[in-house]
Order: C-alpha cells, then sequence, then structure tokens
C-alpha cells in the first residue's frame, strides 16, 4: 500500500522549518540596513565632535567660538537624529520573507502562502496543485540568508562620512583621549568634576639627526638620552595647579608654584642644551635623568697637495667628517704676501683685493657623514695665479656648527705658457692686475720685447693687437685708469696670449707642428706629468688630423690623374701604417714618463721630420685597392656619416628642452658648424645638403646619393638621412663575398641598417627625434656588424689565396677610423689593439670624468632632461 500524500499544511510547516535561520537572518541584515541609512548622519558628527575633542579644539579657541561650535554640532545632532526617526522603522517577519523570496526563482515562498482557488473539488487539478506546492517546497529550502545592504553613497554624495570617519582617525594618530575632558573646564562648575589632573609629554629629536619622536607617558625607564637641542613637550589637563614640572636640561630655571605671583601652567615647551633631570610632580607624576648626547663639531682637511692640469684646471682632494652629516662648505684662498717674491713688477705694494671663495662640493647621493671629494677650478686668470696662497677649508653641519682646517700654504695652479712671448704677455698682465701704478712699466716691457715683430709674431694681426693694448695701456696710465679699464686690458691680454700660445691654425700639419713645439717646449721647462700628458694628448690628435688630410688629398689627386699612364703613376714614398706612428707616440710618452727627457726630444724631432716628409699613395681608380678594402672604406665613411647626423638630432632634442636659447645657441651646445652664436638653423644640411660625419666634424665629404640628389640646396636631417640610407643601397650592391656565411652575415647586418635608417627618416619627418636617434644608434650597431662580418669575409678570401687588401702607404689606414677616432685593428676592419687612453691613469681620468659630471650636474641652467640624465649617472657609478 502506498504512503499517502503529504497536506497543504505540512508541506509549508515542513518548508518554514528549514527557512528559520535564513530568515531570522535576513531580518539581522534588514536591522542593520535600515539603522545605517538612518543614523548613519546623526553618527557622523558624533565622532567629528570626538575628533575635534580629542586633537584639543577646545584649548585653541576662544570660548564664544567653542560655545558656537557646540551649538552647531547640538543642533546638527538633534536634527539628524530626528530625520532618523522619521526613517527608520523596525523590519517585520513579512518584510525578511519578501526580501528572501525575491531572490528565489518563481518566489516559493509567496507559492507556499497561497491557497488553490479553483478545482478545489477535482482531484487531478488537487493534485497537479499538490505537486506545484512541493516543487516550491524544495526550492525554499535552497534560500540562503540575504545581506543587508549597507551602502549609503545614495544619501550621502558629498561623503561627509567619510570626512567624519578621516578626522576621527587622525585624532586617534595624533590626538589624546584625555583632552576630552578638558571640554568640562569650559562648564560653570565643571571643573571640579574632575578626580584629578592628567599629564601629556612628547620628546622630539632634531630632524636632521634621524631619531624618532619619544611619548614620555610610555618611557618607564628613569634614564633617558637625548640629542643636543631636543624639544621637550608637556600638556597638563585637568586640575592643572595639581601638577608641576621641573627641569633643568634647558639651563633656564623654572617658577615654583608655591610663589604668590606665580599660575599654573598648562604647557611647557623648552629645549634640551645640557644633561639634567626632568621631573613631573603630581598625581601620575614621573621623573628621568636626561644623559645629552653631543653634537660633534664637523671636521674638514686637506688630503693631498692640489693638481694643476694642462689647462690650469686645479684639483684638491679635500675630506670631510660629521657625526650627522656636512650641510656645506667653502673654500677661502688669501694672497700670502709674505711668500711672494717681491721682485719687478712685485715689488711695489698690490691693490686690496677681496679672499676668493668656492662652495666646495658634496656628494649628490649616498652619505654626507664621512666622504672624500675633489675641488676643482680654473683660476688661471685670477690674478694670484702661480703666486703663493693660503688655503683654508671650512664645512657646516646641520646644526650650524662651523669648522675649517688649518691654513695650507700653497701656489695658486694657473695655466702655463710655453710660448715665450705668450709667457711675457701673460707675466705683464699679472703685474698690470698687482697694481695698476705697474701700467706705465707694463707698456715699456712689452714694446721692448715686441721691438722685432717680425722675430716674435706669426702673424701681423697679433702684432697690430698688441700694439693697440700698449697704446691705450699707455694713454690711461696718463690720464687713471678705472677699474673696469684695468679689467678690460686685463681680458684683451688674456686673449692674446690664448692667441699666441694655441694659435689660430687651418691647416692639419700648422696644428701638428705647433703641438710639436709646444709639448717640446713644456719637455725643456720641466712641466708636470699632467701637463705633459694632456700636451701629448693634443699631439695625438694634430696627428690623427694631418695623417687624415694627407689621406684625402691623395684620394683627391688619384681620382684628378686617373686619365693618366701607368708609367707616370707616383714614385712610392715613406710606408707607416697608423700602428706604426701611434708606437712612435707610445715610445716618446714612455720615455718622459722615465725621466729620458733628452732622447724624448732626439724622438720628437725624429718624429716631426718623418712627419713631414711622409707621403701618402694608394692606387688610381682604385688600383691597388681590392673591392673588399673600397667597401669597408665607403662602409667607414657611412658610418661616420650617421653618426654625425645621430649628434645634431641630439642637439636638436636637446634644443627642444632649453625652449629660451636661440636657435643653434643651446646651453653646451655648440652648433652643428662648431661655433656657438652663429644661429644657424639645427635642421639645415651642410656641404650641399650631404651628410657630415667624421669625428672632427670639419673637411669631410659628405656621402651622395646614387642619383646624386641634393647637391643644389641644403637640405633637412630626414632629407639627409634618405641620401645615406640611398648610398648604403648603393654601397650593397657592391659588396663582396657573395654565397660565403661572412658574406651573407655582412648582407644582413646591412639590410638591418638600412631598415633602421629608413625608420630614423620616417621619424625626422614626424618630428620624433628621440625616435630617430634609437633609429640611428640602431643603424650604427647594424653597421659595425657589416663591417666586421666583411673583415672576417676579407681575411677568409686571403686565406683562401684570394687577392687581399693592398698596402696603403704612409697612413692609408688613418682614415678608415671608426666615429669615436679608433683605428681599425685584426681582420675585423673595427677593433682596436691600442688602449683609449693611449698612457694615461685610467683611474685619474675616470676621476677627473666624475668631476666634470658633477660639476655640470650643480649647473641649474642646464635643460631638466640633462639635469636628469646626469644624475642617474651618479646614482649608478
Amino acid at each position: 500500500m502506498a504512503d499517502a500524500p503529504y497536506s497543504q499544511d505540512q508541506i509549508k510547516q515542513a518548508a518554514f522549518v528549514r527557512l528559520t535561520w535564513p530568515l531570522r537572518l535576513t531580518q539581522w541584515g534588514l536591522f542593520a540596513e535600515m539603522s545605517v541609512r538612518a543614523f548613519w548622519p546623526a553618527l557622523s558628527v558624533v565622532i567629528a565632535v570626538i575628533g575635534l575633542l580629542m586633537l584639543g579644539v577646545q584649548d585653541r579657541v576662544g570660548m564664544e567660538t567653542f560655545w558656537a561650535m557646540s551649538a552647531a554640532a547640538a543642533l546638527g545632532l538633534a536634527g539628524a537624529i530626528w530625520s532618523a526617526s522619521k526613517r527608520f522603522a523596525l523590519p517585520t517577519r513579512d518584510d525578511a520573507l519578501a526580501r528572501l523570496d525575491a531572490t528565489l526563482p518563481g518566489r516559493p515562498i509567496q507559492a507556499l502562502m497561497d491557497a488553490q482557488v479553483i478545482g478545489e473539488g477535482d482531484a487531478a487539478s488537487a493534485a497537479v496543485w499538490q505537486a506545484h506546492r512541493q516543487r516550491m517546497a524544495a526550492r525554499a529550502g535552497q534560500a540562503k540568508a540575504v545581506p543587508g545592504d549597507l551602502r549609503v553613497s545614495r544619501h550621502d554624495p558629498y561623503g561627509l562620512r567619510y570626512m567624519a570617519a578621516l578626522l576621527f582617525a587622525v585624532a586617534v594618530l595624533f590626538g589624546s583621549v584625555w583632552r576630552v575632558g578638558t571640554v568640562a573646564e569650559a562648564v560653570p562648575g565643571g571643573g571640579d568634576m574632575l578626580a584629578g589632573a592628567v599629564w601629556e609629554g612628547w620628546a622630539e629629536s632634531p630632524r636632521y639627526t634621524g631619531r624618532p619622536t619619544l611619548y614620555l607617558n610610555d618611557i618607564e625607564d628613569p634614564t633617558l638620552e637625548l640629542p643636543v637641542g631636543s624639544l621637550i613637550t608637556l600638556r597638563v589637563y585637568g586640575d592643572i595647579a595639581a601638577l608641576n614640572v621641573t627641569e633643568s636640561v634647558s639651563g633656564v630655571p623654572v617658577p615654583q608654584t608655591e610663589d604668590a605671583d606665580i599660575v599654573p601652567k598648562a604647557a611647557y615647551d623648552f629645549t634640551v642644551r645640557q644633561s639634567g633631570d626632568i621631573t613631573v610632580e603630581g598625581p601620575g607624576g614621573r621623573s628621568w635623568q636626561v644623559a645629552v648626547l653631543p653634537d660633534a663639531l664637523p671636521e674638514v682637511s686637506v688630503i693631498a697637495p692640489p693638481e694643476a692640469a694642462a689647462l690650469g684646471e686645479m684639483s684638491l682632494p679635500f675630506a670631510a667628517q660629521d657625526d650627522y652629516g656636512i650641510e656645506g662648505g667653502e673654500a677661502r684662498i688669501a694672497l700670502d704676501l709674505a711668500a711672494v717674491t717681491r721682485a719687478h713688477g712685485l715689488a711695489i705694494a698690490p691693490e686690496q683685493r677681496p679672499e676668493i671663495t668656492v662652495p666646495l662640493p658634496l656628494p649628490i647621493a649616498g652619505d654626507r657623514r664621512a666622504f672624500e671629494e675633489n675641488l676643482v677650478e680654473d683660476f688661471s686668470q685670477h690674478p694670484w695665479a702661480n703666486l703663493p696662497v693660503q688655503l683654508t677649508l671650512s664645512v657646516l653641519d646641520a646644526s650650524e656648527q662651523q669648522a675649517q682646517s688649518a691654513p695650507v700654504p700653497i701656489s695658486l695652479p694657473g695655466r702655463r705658457f710655453f710660448d715665450p712671448l705668450a709667457a711675457a704677455v701673460i707675466e705683464q698682465r699679472r703685474d698690470l692686475l698687482w697694481t695698476r701704478q705697474n701700467a706705465e712699466r707694463t707698456a715699456m716691457i712689452l714694446r721692448a720685447v715686441s721691438h722685432r715683430p717680425g722675430d716674435v709674431f706669426r702673424k701681423e694681426v697679433d702684432q697690430l693687437r698688441l700694439r693697440g693694448m700698449i697704446r691705450r695701456m699707455e694713454t690711461l696710465a696718463h690720464y687713471g685708469m678705472t677699474d673696469d679699464q684695468q679689467e678690460d686690458l686685463a681680458a684683451d691680454l688674456w686673449d692674446l696670449a690664448l692667441t699666441l700660445e694655441e694659435g689660430d691654425l687651418a691647416g692639419a700639419l700648422d696644428r701638428m707642428r705647433r703641438a710639436q713645439d709646444r709639448l717640446e717646449q713644456a719637455m725643456r721647462e720641466g712641466a708636470s706629468d699632467a701637463e705633459i700628458a694632456e700636451l701629448m694628448n693634443e699631439l695625438r690628435r694634430a696627428t690623427e688630423d694631418y695623417m687624415r688630410e694627407l689621406a684625402q688629398q691623395n684620394q683627391r689627386d688619384a681620382q684628378e690623374n686617373a686619365g693618366r699612364e701607368e708609367g707616370d703613376a707616383p714614385q712610392q714614398g715613406l710606408q707607416m701604417t697608423q700602428d706604426d706612428l701611434q708606437a712612435m707616440m707610445d715610445r716618446i710618452q714612455e720615455l718622459m714618463e722615465q725621466g729620458r727627457m733628452a732622447e724624448a726630444e732626439q724622438a720628437l724631432r725624429e718624429l716631426q721630420e718623418m712627419m713631414e716628409n711622409m707621403r701618402v699613395t694608394q692606387g688610381q681608380n682604385g688600383e691597388g685597392q681590392s673591392a673588399g678594402e673600397q667597401a669597408m672604406e665607403g662602409l667607414s665613411e657611412t658610418l661616420r656619416d650617421q653618426q654625425g647626423l645621430s649628434d645634431e638630432a641630439f642637439r636638436d632634442l636637446q634644443e627642444e628642452f632649453n625652449p629660451n636659447a636661440q636657435t643653434g645657441e643651446n646651453q653646451g651646445n655648440r652648433g652643428r658648424n662648431g661655433g656657438q652664436g652663429e644661429g644657424q638653423q639645427h635642421s639645415e644640411g651642410q656641404g650641399n645638403g650631404q651628410p657630415q660625419g667624421g669625428p672632427s666634424g670639419e673637411g669631410q665629404e659628405g656621402v651622395q646619393s646614387s642619383e646624386g640628389e641634393g647637391q643644389d640646396s641644403a637640405g633637412s636631417l630626414a632629407d639627409r638621412q634618405q641620401a645615406l640610407r640611398d648610398a648604403l643601397r648603393q654601397q650593397q650592391q657592391n659588396l663582396p663575398g657573395a654565397g660565403t656565411p661572412e658574406g651573407d652575415a655582412a648582407r644582413d647586418a646591412l639590410d638591418r641598417a638600412g631598415r633602421a635608417m629608413d625608420g630614423a627618416e620616417e621619424a625626422l619627418r614626424q618630428g620624433d627625434n628621440a625616435g630617430a636617434i634609437d633609429n640611428q644608434a640602431r643603424a650604427m650597431e647594424a653597421l659595425r656588424e657589416g663591417m666586421r662580418a666583411l673583415g672576417e669575409a676579407m681575411a677568409e678570401q686571403q686565406q683562401n689565396g684570394q687577392p687581399g687588401q693592398g698596402q696603403a702607404q704612409g697612413s692609408g689606414r688613418a682614415d678608415a677610423q671608426d666615429p669615436l677616432g679608433r683605428t681599425p685593428g685584426g681582420n675585423d676592419g673595427v677593433g682596436t689593439d691600442e688602449g683609449l687612453l693611449q698612457g694615461e691613469d685610467v683611474y685619474r681620468r675616470a676621476r677627473e670624468l666624475l668631476d666634470e659630471i658633477r660639476r655640470r650636474s650643480a649647473e641649474g641652467a642646464r635643460p631638466q632632461v640633462e639635469l636628469d640624465y646626469l644624475e642617474r649617472l651618479l646614482d649608478r657609478f
């Protein structure tokens, strides 16, 4: 016999038993939801008022203001409570059932509460109704509690509740609950309701110490260590007469409350100057024995004698230290008159001049408590240059304590002049700056020195300049010379001496001869190692320029004589490679470093004769040069030209960040034509619109496109980039080594270079200099890889007995340098076998570079992008 079906009441009762807890939780959620929506304004007012009281606003405003704020808070709270009473209603069981039923599909709870109206007497209809209720009961049994919606953003669009919560959080962090009790003092007779008095205290160390602020109420240890200068803050709440504070750390006695004229205080503020006691007398009082941590004086000292570079720049190493860090410093230089040899123009008393004061460099990043730095300055044009002086360093710490080093007697470094006439002009300039009373004597000596101009002047214009200065000096000596006139004459004499020393030589041969003469004169006069090293580097650069000019001149001669018969070919001259030349100069520098000056002078003279008699020769129309050599030479020139375009794009990018600079005259930017202030657009081309390249940036022929375009007028950077791309495409057509792995690698690398050039051209036309520079860098890297692969292909051909490289006489290899001025070495055509510093002290050179970066980073007038780049360099190195 089958079981009888459940009745409707049984189904309903069983379903509601399963809904007991979901229904109860849903009703509680509704209560929380309605409470929050009704009472959030009142709660916001309460926590805001408590936060203000904890922050002590009642102690900082007047009585009238306090009562006005209290009345406003009371009205706000009353209004919030009245509004809450209108909106709040206790949720019923039916509300919970409706909320729960709304979350279920088909509203099964409502279906269980319904009764059958139609077909109740029909058995089939009753069975269907019974089945429907059973399904609804099963669905209702799956119900889960519905959480209350506590969001009130619709009712609080301005976020007032968050403002009140933020105020209360700040009060919890920085206020005190004890301050709430002081509000009773604002009520007549309210102070009598306080059971006693409470206090709070803080000890705030000076910021530069890096020590945290101490909350004295939490410190149970009777001993307390504080840095000198710490600020003690004590606040008394309640019955302030019940508490008294005494201290002996500030050096100022605190009056006692027993005195009839003394009124108890609610606030005590004093600074720790010495060791002593701090005592809070009264209920909950406490006492501490304070031991002061002294702030030591900073220290600074010179750790080595100053060094002078060849151009007169002084580098003075010094060390400084302080227990908390150095904040600043300066160097003061005073003339040591007692040590001056009082002869000739220095015999009479000098004019009074102020001390030289320059700031000391400090580490930009890192610890300043102990460091070593170099003071780098150029005093070559100062009247005291190369005279005895007293150098004093002083530093300052964060507490404004100052310390200085003992005076150090030194000879103020300045530039040395090796040309006899330039040295004489500089000496008379010094006498004129020593005192203007020497003006007549200085003019007479300069006349005597230059009375035979043909023997001492290389140019007539220099003689005329000096003659004009002598006449002006004689006139001013007769009628009186002002300070400005004295400075103008000194500046003119300095410029003339520089011209006489360095010369205004246009030709590479003249520059090389001048560099050789200066180096020889320096060796005879016993110049310092730094000066000789600088002059040796100058000779290397001048020699490289001369070799490059020889190679270019030889190439032009070969093109002009292309139709000449083979029998008329020029005779072979002295053969010398760049490696041979570098070896000779290395030998000269080695002899100088060993002190063998006589041998060094002899070797220098031999080098000079060899260079002047040398002649560079190459085959006519490529004769004597293989296809690989011609391709390598063309790629080298393309690489130099690409480097030149990249440099110009970078200068344009710099000017974007310095809009106040004139066109072509950015800070530190000498312009593309090599001179600052000429006002030439950087986007304009040079040399018939073709790319200009090469390390020197002058005298280089532009790379011509295959169609010869761009010869009539100067073009933009983008047009020159396109011409360079066309030239590379033509070079790719004649590239040797086809079919070999090395040749294919060279072609792939040059294809990448061409695509990068195309990207650079597109970026330049769109005005994206940064993107153009990135593409140009990729193009140069691909060109180097292509040249390296081409060199390997040529070496492979030589090993297989195929025609190799011809030998260039003289400096045939000097023209195949990379954009950094390095000579190709080995078989790859791009390596360097010699050191980049050529015998210099690499550590000293690295230090000089770091000092220069620091000096430039301190110049606030530079573009921000450059300053950020310098900062990154300093942080890294």
